[in-house]
């Protein structure tokens, strides 16, 4: 099973920039590239990173104990 790897904030930012970059890509100049911004959107929905994994990153608060 994957734990997450990501805080809520980190979640939120991610989304709102996944959903940018789809707008940009159907309203904008960026046409069908504008598909990657669900990359950032799916691991905000699931609260893991692949990236994270691979350089030791962890935003998510644990508790202590």
């Amino acid at each position: 099973m994957i734990s997450p790897n990501m805080n809520n904030i980190d979640r939120g930012l991610r989304l709102l920039a996944g959903l940018a970059v789809l707008a940009l890509g159907a309203f904008g100049p960026l046409g069908w590239w504008g598909a990657v911004g669900l990359i950032p959107i799916a691991t905000a929905l699931i609260g893991w990173c692949p990236a994270y994994r691979l350089l030791g990153i962890d935003t998510c608060a644990r508790p202590s104990g």
